[in-house]
């Protein structure tokens, strides 16, 4: 430990990324990126907002992005929020409306930042677990707590609930905050935001980076009550005012507008999963229903740890997770049909 460290820094458990390598040659799996690139209108935006007028700083209220976002989902300016990416505006989340003084309710088996940012903001934390299918029970989480964050759909699982079950569950939970995190929500799953209206505990989390094709670029954001929506703004006041840059929201902005690409980018995607998922059927795999851009899946014959260190040898990365009850277990990306078929001649070397 360095002397110089706070305890906290020294106590912090961080969140650790997949891999991101330094050569093109490998096929990458791993971290739950689009195969396909951005809508050729937000590059040519991002590219004209390159400008000269970099040397100012940009709209610290993104006000065209956040009309923008109001406009794709029909609700009010005043009821947007947006950060650089996701987990930012996660971030924001946690201590603005998930501190509370009863415990913050999450699934044992879901995305690592959780309990990360649990321990940064010094957030008692109960994780609910998941059943023996590995799917989110809603009745376990009637239980004394303070707060709840779900990811719809899962991460790393891939499985989903209805937007009915989320109304269901949030109308059963009106005294404090419900997160919907919704990262994969484009892939097929129910976004929940048309239930804001009538819900003002209800947060709902979305990304860019995903089915948008923007990772690089760093666009989160979240929709909510104008009130939720107004702690996170004294949030990001108190910590970051200008989160996103002039290209950024340019770029955004001209993504939400080219719906034709947007459509037919999450199609494919959908499409070469299922592809992919009946592939690895055919090879022994046990796969969970799916309704994101990547899949989780284990083979009853080979150990998880041992299937992801094979595949890399054979230049292919997925995403192996230690936890116990998942340690057999992969996570992998939707790719191209190339990659598709990368994946599954690594791994007929690895089985054989």
């Amino acid at each position: 430990m360095n002397r110089f460290w706070s305890k906290l820094a020294h106590d912090l458990k961080p969140y650790v990324p997949g891999e991101q390598p330094r050569t093109s040659k490998l096929i990458k799996l791993n971290t739950n990126e689009s195969p396909l690139g951005p809508s050729p209108n937000a590059l040519d935006a991002i590219r004209a907002a390159a400008t000269d007028n970099l040397r100012l700083y940009p709209d610290p209220e993104a006000t065209g992005l956040r009309q923008a976002l109001a406009r794709y989902h029909g609700v009010e300016a005043n009821q947007v929020f947006v950060g650089n990416g996701s987990d930012e505006v996660l971030a924001h989340a946690f201590v603005g409306l998930l501190k509370q003084d009863a415990p913050l309710l999450f699934p044992d088996i879901t995305y690592g930042f959780y309990p990360t940012y649990c321990k940064l903001f010094g957030i008692d934390a109960e994780l609910v677990p998941l059943d023996a299918a590995f799917r989110i029970r809603l009745a376990d989480y009637q239980r004394p707590s303070g707060a709840i964050i779900i990811p719809n759909p899962n991460a790393p699982t891939g499985i989903a609930l209805s937007r009915q079950a989320i109304a269901e569950f949030v109308s059963a939970h009106p005294d404090k905050p419900v997160i919907v995190d919704e990262a994969y929500v484009d892939f097929g799953g129910e976004t929940a935001i048309p239930l804001i209206a009538s819900h003002p505990n209800l947060l709902v989390v979305q990304t860019m980076s995903k089915s948008r094709a923007l990772a690089g670029l760093r666009v989160g954001y979240a929709i909510g009550d104008a009130g939720l929506i107004e702690a996170l703004v004294r949030v990001k006041d108190s910590f970051n005012s200008y989160p996103l840059g002039t290209p950024a929201q340019a770029g955004a902005v001209a993504s939400l507008a080219d719906e034709d690409y947007f459509q037919k980018s999450r199609t494919m995607v959908m499409a070469e999963r299922n592809s992919m998922t009946d592939r690895l059927v055919a090879l022994g795999f046990e796969v969970l229903p799916s309704t994101a851009n990547f899949i989780f899946a284990h083979h009853p014959a080979h150990r998880g740890i041992d299937l992801a260190a094979g595949l890399r040898g054979q230049g292919v990365l997925v995403r192996h997770f230690t936890n116990p009850r998942i340690t057999d277990y992969l996570r992998i990306t939707v790719g191209t049909r190339e990659q598709t078929d990368g994946l599954i001649a690594a791994l007929g070397h690895c089985m054989a």
